[in-house]
């Protein structure tokens, strides 16, 4: 496996999506791009509101990341959540790493989906 496979599966695990949707492509699309405007409406959500509700949203985006395979969004989303508990700043630098995750997930959420 090449280096640039190996970084794909540390951001999104395709053999784990592929078991959560039994192998259907179609549905693996579809849950791609479910997760894709969720994640980004989360995001946006988060960085409007306090510790109560990020931590709320946070938890949000991590099951929905455990659940395709985004192992990368749901450990930075499982840090925001303890983050959310803490001091306003640690709150905010907490977002910005799961916004980053989320970005790399959703760029190749986006390569995934042109390729069919």
């Amino acid at each position: 496996m090449d280096s640039a496979v190996k970084a794909d599966e540390a951001v999104l695990d395709r053999s784990h999506l592929a078991r959560m949707t039994l192998g259907n492509r179609n549905l693996e699309h579809e849950v791609l791009e479910l997760f894709d405007r969720q994640a980004e409406l989360l995001i946006g959500r988060m960085r409007k509101t306090d510790g109560p509700g990020v931590l709320a949203l946070a938890h949000a985006l991590k099951g929905s990341a455990a659940g395709i395979g985004a192992g990368q969004v749901a450990q930075a989303a499982e840090a925001t959540e303890r983050a959310a508990r803490g001091s306003a700043e640690e709150c905010a630098a907490a977002i910005d790493r799961l916004a980053e995750a989320v970005t790399q997930a959703r760029a190749l959420i986006a390569e995934w989906l042109r390729q069919g």
